[in-house]
Protein backbone atom coordinates (compact mmCIF):
# COMPACT_ATOMS: atom_id res chain seq x y z
CA UNK A 1 0.00 0.00 0.00
CA UNK A 2 1.35 2.97 -1.32
CA UNK A 3 2.93 5.75 1.48
CA UNK A 4 0.82 9.17 2.15
CA UNK A 5 3.09 12.09 1.20
CA UNK A 6 4.37 14.25 4.54
CA UNK A 7 2.94 17.50 4.40
CA UNK A 8 5.44 18.68 6.69
CA UNK A 9 7.49 20.27 4.02
CA UNK A 10 4.80 22.57 2.68
CA UNK A 11 4.07 23.47 6.08
CA UNK A 12 7.84 24.01 7.23
CA UNK A 13 7.97 26.59 4.25
CA UNK A 14 4.68 28.37 5.41
CA UNK A 15 6.26 28.87 8.99
CA UNK A 16 9.33 29.86 7.25
CA UNK A 17 7.65 32.64 4.87
CA UNK A 18 5.86 33.42 8.20
CA UNK A 19 8.73 33.89 9.64
CA UNK A 20 10.37 35.95 7.13
CA UNK A 21 7.37 38.10 6.85
CA UNK A 22 7.79 38.87 10.82
CA UNK A 23 10.98 39.90 10.94
CA UNK A 24 10.88 42.28 7.48
CA UNK A 25 7.73 43.86 9.60
CA UNK A 26 10.29 44.07 12.56
CA UNK A 27 12.95 45.57 10.54
CA UNK A 28 10.37 47.97 8.85
CA UNK A 29 8.78 49.40 12.08
CA UNK A 30 12.55 49.84 13.84
CA UNK A 31 13.67 51.68 10.52
CA UNK A 32 10.62 53.65 11.10
CA UNK A 33 11.20 54.04 14.86
CA UNK A 34 14.37 55.15 13.51
CA UNK A 35 13.56 57.69 11.34
CA UNK A 36 10.50 59.35 13.43
CA UNK A 37 13.25 59.26 16.02
CA UNK A 38 15.70 61.01 13.44
CA UNK A 39 12.91 63.12 12.60
CA UNK A 40 12.66 64.11 16.28
CA UNK A 41 15.97 64.99 17.01
CA UNK A 42 16.78 66.89 14.27
CA UNK A 43 13.49 69.07 14.53
CA UNK A 44 15.27 69.61 18.22
CA UNK A 45 18.19 70.39 17.06
CA UNK A 46 19.14 71.55 13.69
CA UNK A 47 15.53 72.88 12.34
CA UNK A 48 14.62 73.88 15.76
CA UNK A 49 13.31 77.24 15.49
CA UNK A 50 16.16 79.94 16.70
CA UNK A 51 14.00 81.82 19.81
CA UNK A 52 13.56 85.06 18.42
CA UNK A 53 11.31 87.55 20.48
CA UNK A 54 8.96 89.91 18.52
CA UNK A 55 9.70 89.48 14.54
CA UNK A 56 13.22 89.97 14.49
CA UNK A 57 15.85 90.79 16.69
CA UNK A 58 19.97 91.41 16.72
CA UNK A 59 22.78 88.58 17.15
CA UNK A 60 26.02 89.69 18.36
CA UNK A 61 28.82 87.74 17.69
CA UNK A 62 32.00 88.84 19.33
CA UNK A 63 35.90 88.71 18.05
CA UNK A 64 37.23 85.14 19.21
CA UNK A 65 33.66 83.44 19.30
CA UNK A 66 33.30 79.72 18.37
CA UNK A 67 30.68 77.69 17.14
CA UNK A 68 31.67 75.25 19.87
CA UNK A 69 31.27 78.05 22.89
CA UNK A 70 28.18 79.46 20.83
CA UNK A 71 26.26 76.14 20.49
CA UNK A 72 27.23 75.43 24.58
CA UNK A 73 25.71 78.42 25.58
CA UNK A 74 22.66 77.97 23.46
CA UNK A 75 22.08 74.33 25.09
CA UNK A 76 22.98 75.94 28.99
CA UNK A 77 20.24 78.26 28.19
CA UNK A 78 17.91 75.87 27.17
CA UNK A 79 17.48 77.15 23.42
CA UNK A 80 18.32 74.06 21.59
CA UNK A 81 18.24 70.16 22.41
CA UNK A 82 21.23 67.91 21.28
CA UNK A 83 23.90 70.04 20.76
CA UNK A 84 25.60 67.21 19.63
CA UNK A 85 23.68 67.35 16.62
CA UNK A 86 24.37 70.86 15.87
CA UNK A 87 28.56 70.63 16.56
CA UNK A 88 28.52 67.85 13.97
CA UNK A 89 26.92 69.04 11.61
CA UNK A 90 28.63 72.41 11.29
CA UNK A 91 31.87 69.55 11.60
CA UNK A 92 30.35 68.17 8.46
CA UNK A 93 28.80 71.22 6.40
CA UNK A 94 29.93 74.92 7.94
CA UNK A 95 34.02 75.02 7.01
CA UNK A 96 34.89 78.41 8.06
CA UNK A 97 34.77 80.31 11.35
CA UNK A 98 32.26 82.49 13.31
CA UNK A 99 31.93 85.99 11.81
CA UNK A 100 32.52 88.90 14.68
CA UNK A 101 29.37 91.24 13.87
CA UNK A 102 25.88 92.05 14.54
CA UNK A 103 23.14 89.77 12.24
CA UNK A 104 19.54 90.23 12.31
CA UNK A 105 17.65 87.20 12.84
CA UNK A 106 13.67 87.20 12.07
CA UNK A 107 11.01 84.53 13.12
CA UNK A 108 10.78 81.59 11.48
CA UNK A 109 14.75 80.70 10.99
CA UNK A 110 16.14 77.69 12.33
CA UNK A 111 19.53 76.63 13.95
CA UNK A 112 20.79 75.80 10.86
CA UNK A 113 19.92 79.00 9.03
CA UNK A 114 21.62 80.77 11.65
CA UNK A 115 25.40 78.89 12.10
CA UNK A 116 25.36 79.05 8.45
CA UNK A 117 24.18 82.94 8.38
CA UNK A 118 27.00 83.68 10.92
CA UNK A 119 29.74 82.31 8.93
CA UNK A 120 29.56 84.79 5.96
CA UNK A 121 30.77 88.49 7.15
CA UNK A 122 28.53 89.45 4.25
CA UNK A 123 25.30 88.92 6.17
CA UNK A 124 26.25 90.58 9.02
CA UNK A 125 24.54 94.34 9.74
CA UNK A 126 26.24 95.49 11.90
CA UNK A 127 30.11 95.92 13.47
CA UNK A 128 30.10 95.19 17.07
CA UNK A 129 33.11 96.75 18.94
CA UNK A 130 33.92 95.97 22.81
CA UNK A 131 36.16 98.45 24.08
CA UNK A 132 37.32 96.75 27.31
CA UNK A 133 38.88 98.85 30.39
CA UNK A 134 42.32 99.19 31.08
CA UNK A 135 42.90 98.19 27.39
CA UNK A 136 45.47 100.37 25.60
CA UNK A 137 44.59 102.74 22.29
CA UNK A 138 47.20 100.53 21.32
CA UNK A 139 45.17 97.48 21.44
CA UNK A 140 41.98 99.48 20.33
CA UNK A 141 43.31 100.74 16.83
CA UNK A 142 44.48 96.74 16.11
CA UNK A 143 41.30 95.76 16.73
CA UNK A 144 39.70 98.59 13.85
CA UNK A 145 42.44 97.17 12.04
CA UNK A 146 41.25 93.93 11.70
CA UNK A 147 37.57 94.76 11.68
CA UNK A 148 36.69 93.72 7.88
CA UNK A 149 33.25 95.77 8.56
CA UNK A 150 35.38 98.85 9.16
CA UNK A 151 36.20 101.26 6.16
CA UNK A 152 39.84 102.48 7.14
CA UNK A 153 40.81 105.68 6.75
CA UNK A 154 43.39 106.89 9.38
CA UNK A 155 44.28 103.58 11.74
CA UNK A 156 47.03 102.96 9.27
CA UNK A 157 48.74 106.53 9.53
CA UNK A 158 51.49 107.40 11.29
CA UNK A 159 50.33 108.60 15.35
CA UNK A 160 50.69 112.28 14.45
CA UNK A 161 49.41 112.24 11.67
CA UNK A 162 46.18 110.14 13.09
CA UNK A 163 46.13 112.73 15.87
CA UNK A 164 45.37 115.51 13.06
CA UNK A 165 43.15 113.65 11.29
CA UNK A 166 40.66 113.27 13.89
CA UNK A 167 41.70 116.93 15.19
CA UNK A 168 42.53 115.99 18.52
CA UNK A 169 44.67 118.46 20.09
CA UNK A 170 46.90 115.92 21.85
CA UNK A 171 50.25 114.11 21.03
CA UNK A 172 49.39 111.01 22.58
CA UNK A 173 46.18 109.17 21.84
CA UNK A 174 46.13 107.29 25.28
CA UNK A 175 43.28 107.17 27.54
CA UNK A 176 41.76 109.37 25.13
CA UNK A 177 38.48 106.81 23.49
CA UNK A 178 35.61 105.47 26.20
CA UNK A 179 35.84 102.46 26.98
CA UNK A 180 32.31 100.27 26.31
CA UNK A 181 30.37 98.58 23.66
CA UNK A 182 29.32 99.91 20.45
CA UNK A 183 27.44 99.35 17.60
CA UNK A 184 27.94 100.72 14.38
CA UNK A 185 26.47 100.32 10.76
CA UNK A 186 28.18 98.00 8.64
CA UNK A 187 30.44 100.09 6.38
CA UNK A 188 31.48 102.69 9.40
CA UNK A 189 35.37 104.31 9.16
CA UNK A 190 37.60 103.99 11.44
CA UNK A 191 37.41 107.63 11.27
CA UNK A 192 34.17 108.06 12.64
CA UNK A 193 34.38 105.49 15.01
CA UNK A 194 37.51 107.14 16.81
CA UNK A 195 36.06 110.05 16.68
CA UNK A 196 33.02 109.20 18.49
CA UNK A 197 34.71 107.11 21.07
CA UNK A 198 37.01 110.45 21.34
CA UNK A 199 33.82 112.78 21.88
CA UNK A 200 32.69 110.30 24.34
CA UNK A 201 35.51 110.04 26.63
CA UNK A 202 36.31 114.06 26.47
CA UNK A 203 32.10 115.13 27.47
CA UNK A 204 32.56 111.95 30.30
CA UNK A 205 35.97 114.02 31.45
CA UNK A 206 34.37 116.93 31.22
CA UNK A 207 31.73 116.55 33.51
CA UNK A 208 34.14 114.88 35.84
CA UNK A 209 36.24 117.64 36.02
CA UNK A 210 33.13 120.37 36.61
CA UNK A 211 32.19 118.02 39.73
CA UNK A 212 35.46 117.38 40.85
CA UNK A 213 36.26 117.69 44.67
CA UNK A 214 37.82 120.81 45.83
CA UNK A 215 42.59 120.81 46.32
CA UNK A 216 43.10 117.95 44.01
CA UNK A 217 46.94 118.17 42.95
CA UNK A 218 45.90 117.84 39.08
CA UNK A 219 47.13 121.28 36.90
CA UNK A 220 44.06 120.28 34.68
CA UNK A 221 41.79 117.63 33.72
CA UNK A 222 44.36 115.93 31.41
CA UNK A 223 46.42 115.15 34.60
CA UNK A 224 43.16 113.64 35.85
CA UNK A 225 43.24 111.59 32.84
CA UNK A 226 46.18 110.56 33.70
CA UNK A 227 45.66 109.34 37.13
CA UNK A 228 42.10 107.67 36.33
CA UNK A 229 44.47 105.34 34.08
CA UNK A 230 46.80 104.32 36.55
CA UNK A 231 43.87 103.98 38.84
CA UNK A 232 42.06 101.56 35.88
CA UNK A 233 44.36 99.46 35.99
CA UNK A 234 45.46 99.34 39.64
CA UNK A 235 42.22 97.76 40.65
CA UNK A 236 39.27 95.33 38.83
CA UNK A 237 36.86 96.15 42.27
CA UNK A 238 34.32 98.94 41.86
CA UNK A 239 34.31 99.47 45.23
CA UNK A 240 38.19 99.93 45.50
CA UNK A 241 38.27 102.83 42.53
CA UNK A 242 37.89 105.73 45.32
CA UNK A 243 40.38 104.04 47.92
CA UNK A 244 42.94 104.21 45.52
CA UNK A 245 42.23 107.29 44.27
CA UNK A 246 42.59 108.38 47.90
CA UNK A 247 46.09 106.40 48.18
CA UNK A 248 47.03 108.39 45.27
CA UNK A 249 45.94 111.99 45.92
CA UNK A 250 47.87 111.46 49.38
CA UNK A 251 50.83 110.75 48.23
CA UNK A 252 51.28 113.60 45.27
CA UNK A 253 50.20 115.74 48.16
CA UNK A 254 52.74 114.78 50.86
CA UNK A 255 55.40 114.33 47.75
CA UNK A 256 55.79 110.55 47.79
CA UNK A 257 56.45 108.97 44.55
CA UNK A 258 53.32 106.72 43.12
CA UNK A 259 55.76 103.91 43.07
CA UNK A 260 52.52 102.14 40.93
CA UNK A 261 53.73 98.82 38.56
CA UNK A 262 51.56 99.59 35.91
CA UNK A 263 52.96 102.37 34.74
CA UNK A 264 56.58 100.15 34.97
CA UNK A 265 54.93 98.13 32.71
CA UNK A 266 53.75 100.49 30.18
CA UNK A 267 57.13 102.07 29.97
CA UNK A 268 58.88 99.24 28.68
CA UNK A 269 56.42 98.12 26.53
CA UNK A 270 57.09 95.31 24.30
CA UNK A 271 59.81 94.32 26.79
CA UNK A 272 57.54 93.35 29.50
CA UNK A 273 57.20 89.84 28.89
CA UNK A 274 54.93 89.36 32.17
CA UNK A 275 57.06 90.01 34.83
CA UNK A 276 58.70 92.64 36.28
CA UNK A 277 62.01 92.88 38.02
CA UNK A 278 64.19 94.81 40.61
CA UNK A 279 65.95 95.88 37.87
CA UNK A 280 63.13 97.01 35.94
CA UNK A 281 61.86 99.43 38.91
CA UNK A 282 65.53 100.66 39.50
CA UNK A 283 65.47 101.71 35.29
CA UNK A 284 64.35 105.26 34.64
CA UNK A 285 61.86 105.65 32.14
CA UNK A 286 59.34 108.54 31.71
CA UNK A 287 56.55 106.27 32.95
CA UNK A 288 58.68 104.73 35.85
CA UNK A 289 56.78 106.17 39.04
CA UNK A 290 59.59 104.18 41.14
CA UNK A 291 61.92 106.68 39.48
CA UNK A 292 60.21 109.96 38.28
CA UNK A 293 58.05 112.77 40.75
CA UNK A 294 54.21 113.02 40.09
CA UNK A 295 52.54 111.51 37.19
CA UNK A 296 53.85 109.70 33.70
CA UNK A 297 53.44 112.41 30.55
CA UNK A 298 50.86 110.55 29.36
CA UNK A 299 47.49 107.98 30.85
CA UNK A 300 48.91 104.63 30.34
CA UNK A 301 45.33 103.01 29.29
CA UNK A 302 42.03 103.87 28.58
CA UNK A 303 40.22 104.35 31.65
CA UNK A 304 35.96 103.54 32.48
CA UNK A 305 33.92 106.23 33.35
CA UNK A 306 33.99 104.92 37.03
CA UNK A 307 37.70 105.83 37.11
CA UNK A 308 37.60 109.08 36.20
CA UNK A 309 35.05 110.16 38.81
CA UNK A 310 36.86 108.17 41.34
CA UNK A 311 39.91 110.06 40.26
CA UNK A 312 37.64 113.46 40.86
CA UNK A 313 36.52 112.20 44.25
CA UNK A 314 39.50 109.98 46.37
CA UNK A 315 38.43 108.84 49.62
CA UNK A 316 39.11 110.58 52.84
CA UNK A 317 40.84 108.22 54.84
CA UNK A 318 44.55 108.41 55.60
CA UNK A 319 45.72 105.48 53.59
CA UNK A 320 48.78 106.17 51.90
CA UNK A 321 49.73 102.31 51.01
CA UNK A 322 47.57 99.53 49.29
CA UNK A 323 49.04 95.52 48.51
CA UNK A 324 47.19 92.67 46.60
CA UNK A 325 45.73 90.06 49.14
CA UNK A 326 46.25 87.60 46.81
CA UNK A 327 42.45 86.82 47.00
CA UNK A 328 41.07 89.60 45.30
CA UNK A 329 40.79 93.06 46.28
CA UNK A 330 43.92 95.02 48.13
CA UNK A 331 45.10 95.66 52.23
CA UNK A 332 44.66 99.37 52.33
CA UNK A 333 46.91 100.87 55.24
CA UNK A 334 48.29 104.14 56.43
CA UNK A 335 51.80 103.37 57.89
CA UNK A 336 54.81 101.80 56.92
CA UNK A 337 54.82 99.00 59.15
CA UNK A 338 51.40 97.53 58.78
CA UNK A 339 51.98 98.09 55.03
CA UNK A 340 54.82 95.46 55.47
CA UNK A 341 52.71 93.16 57.55
CA UNK A 342 50.17 93.38 54.86
CA UNK A 343 53.02 92.43 52.02
CA UNK A 344 53.67 89.89 54.16
CA UNK A 345 50.44 87.94 54.57
CA UNK A 346 50.64 88.28 50.66
CA UNK A 347 53.63 86.33 49.89
CA UNK A 348 52.11 83.77 52.75
CA UNK A 349 48.74 83.71 50.77
CA UNK A 350 50.73 83.09 47.48
CA UNK A 351 53.13 80.67 48.97
CA UNK A 352 50.14 78.84 50.17
CA UNK A 353 48.36 78.68 46.70
CA UNK A 354 51.70 77.54 45.65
Amino acid sequence: MPQAKSKSKPKKKVQDKASNKMQHKGIAIILIVLLVLSAIVLKMSIFKSYPVEGQKQKLSISNGETYTGFIDQLAEENKVSFPIILKLYRKIFIHDTMKAGVYEVTQGMNMRQVLEMVSNIENAQMSRLLVIEGTTAKQLIQTLKKDPLVEKSVVNLPTAEMLKALNIPYDHPEGLFAPDTYFFDKGATDKQILTDLYQRQMKILDEAWEKRAPNLPYKDKYQALIMASIIEKETSVDSELRQVSGVFYRRLKLGMRLQTDPTVIYGMGDKYQGKISKQDLRTPTTYNTYTINGLPPTPIALPSKKAIEATMHPDESENIYFVATGNGGHKFTSNLPDHNRAVQEYIEVMRAKN
